[in-house]
């Protein structure tokens, strides 16, 4: 069985392709949305999710989001002086999602298709994919997430129609799609995107409105800036999600002890967020212009990601493209569904025996080369093309280059993917020797063949015509340099984590959102939170199911009253 997974920055999904339909599956507390937060308790237990979210903004040295942002990269997050990846962080919240999904289906899962930004390079994608092993996962497959939110529409739509475009903004990235379907194929003309536009960044914009209108704000002394920036961070997300509908917000923290508010209208936000909007042009345009598409040839403009519920955003791609989006889609639910479908495509379901995908390479894919100037002078690092990028795949090219001198024996190819002019812009992808029998400048070429598939493994194939000699390399989109064994080490490493117990997740979550409540409260409100704590504490060490249900069940329903519903 494969399940299909959405890992995103600020929450994650799974879902099953069953009974002729894609399904969300729900995590131990009944959603469908797992925040990706990962955390520890005061007991060293592993929160994953909405317990590990809420203790994010008084306990940062303990807990940590949007790493997502990270992967592909170097860096170390460290939670109560244990350091992570944000491949292992990932792999901890991939594994939340499988457990969760054999609770839900009641046998083994092993195999899952997992989405990512179209906008990902290799790295990113190799990180995701060693993610899902870490977590025990076979990985059949990443697909674009535009893509999938692609075909949680058309599986829909049997019917030609106008090439659309699928918007998908975040909480951490920003990808766009032009796609057409026509006779049950799902055809992929154009991405483009920006890894570093979603959510969080429209938070920051919050946060430095905030910042420049609270009053008292030169009083307040800041000893801890993590955990500052995180009571920061909180307060920018609620308000911001409160703009999507009301037209002004309190924007409003507790910090030492002391209550620091002021009222943030929608329009001061759209104005500090503007920036941000002007961002979505250029990748929109870079879509349309490699598709060869004109925008009035568009059809639907359709809207995924949690992001684009704000006001803000929707008048944007109203006043670009001229016509209202389509929102029919779910925009937290439309990737984990496809996602889910795309696992039926690999499991060849017969009620998708009609649909067919196809999907573009991302990134331009190419070699170095060395260009010489008018003075004869050899300058090295240039960037030649072989697969452009939004071509089709699969995709097979072929170019041919010659030694730079008279009788060069040997031609260094350094492999590379991205757009810039120099290879030092580039992402550094592999490198393969040739040897080459020496000759005149201009007399021996060498043929460089790039063969890319759907599953991100690029062959390498070099020919020499005058020997007759083959050099081949495959840079396959796995786990990166590390071996089976490494893998499985890492893998055991996670597994001696103590995991908080699943039954234990609902009360786990509500002492999270409750301590959350009584930290960020004054007065009367504060002592008030306190005794509701005290009391479930005290509910808890009855062990007796049924008082604890009810016993939480009525705090829930206070919380609510207290600071509006939760957001999941």
């Amino acid at each position: 069985m494969i399940i299909g997974i959405d890992l995103g920055t600020t929450n994650s999904a799974c879902s099953i392709w069953r009974d002729g339909k894609a399904e969300l599956i729900p995590n131990a507390l009944g959603d469908f949305l797992t925040p990706s937060a990962v955390g520890l308790n005061d007991d060293g237990e592993l929160l994953i999710g909405k317990s590990a979210r809420d203790r994010e903004a008084y306990n940062p040295e303990f807990t940590t989001s949007a790493f997502k942002r990270l992967m592909g990269t170097d860096k170390k997050i460290t939670l109560d002086n244990k350091k992570f990846s944000p491949e292992e962080l990932s792999a901890l919240v991939l594994r939340q999602l499988k457990e969760d999904a054999e609770n839900f289906l009641g046998e083994s899962v092993n195999e899952a298709v997992i989405t990512v930004p179209a906008y990902f390079n290799d790295r990113q994608r190799k990180a995701t994919r060693l993610a899902g092993e870490l977590a025990g996962l076979k990985v059949q497959r990443l697909i674009n997430e535009p893509t999938a939110a692609a075909l949680a529409h058309g599986i829909h739509e049997k019917d030609d129609e106008d090439p659309f475009l699928i918007f998908d903004l975040g909480g951490g990235t920003f990808d766009v799609s032009l796609v057409e379907i026509f006779d049950g194929i799902i055809e992929v003309h154009a991405s483009a995107g920006d890894n570093w536009l979603g959510g969080e960044d429209f938070n920051d914009a919050m946060i430095k409105l905030a910042r420049s209108r609270i009053d008292t704000w030169g009083s307040i002394k800041v000893d801890d800036e993590t955990a500052f920036r995180e009571v920061m961070r909180a307060a920018a997300e609620r308000t911001r999600r409160a703009l999507t509908d009301e037209e002004s917000a309190q924007f409003s923290i507790v910090w030492n002890d002391q209550e620091h508010q002021c009222s943030i209208t929608r329009s001061l936000f759209e104005q500090e967020a503007s920036p941000l909007i002007e961002r979505l042009r250029q990748p929109l345009s870079q879509s349309i212009r490699d598709s060869g598409l004109q925008s009035e040839q568009l059809g639907k403009i359709i809207l995924v990601g949690g992001a684009t519920r704000m006001p803000i955003v929707r008048r944007a791609v109203t006043k670009l493209f001229g016509r209202f989006p389509d929102t029919s889609l779910d925009p937290d639910h439309a990737i984990a569904l496809g996602a889910a479908i795309q696992a039926g495509l690999k499991q060849k379901d017969a009620a998708l025996e009609e649909i067919r995908l196809t999907d573009v390479c991302p990134f331009t894919l190419g070699v170095d080369t060395s260009h010489q100037d008018a003075s004869g002078k050899v300058i090295e690092g240039f960037f030649a093309p072989i697969i452009e990028r939004n071509t089709v795949i699969p995709a097979s090219r072929v170019e041919s280059f010659y030694p730079m001198n008279a009788q060069q024996r040997s031609v260094l190819f350094n492999i590379y993917q991205g757009e810039s002019r120099r290879v030092d812009g580039n992402v550094f992808l592999g490198k393969i020797e040739v040897a080459v029998p020496p000759g005149r400048k201009g007399e021996v070429s060498l043929d460089v063949r790039f063969t890319y598939d759907v599953s991100g493994l690029l062959e390498v194939d070099i020919h020499v015509p005058k020997t007759g000699l083959r050099e081949q390399l495959v840079i396959q989109d796995g786990a990166g340099n590390l071996s089976e064994g490494d893998i499985q080490k890492l893998r055991k490493s996670l597994e001696k984590l103590k995991v908080h117990p699943r039954d234990q997740s609902e009360n786990a979550a509500l002492m999270a959102r409750a301590d959350r409540c009584f930290q960020s409260a004054l007065g009367d409100e504060r002592a008030y939170i306190g005794g509701l704590i005290s009391q479930f504490t005290a509910v808890l060490e009855k062990q007796d199911p049924k008082l604890i249900k009810q016993s939480r069940d009525e705090i829930s329903t206070i919380l609510n009253e207290i600071e509006g519903a939760p957001i999941l």
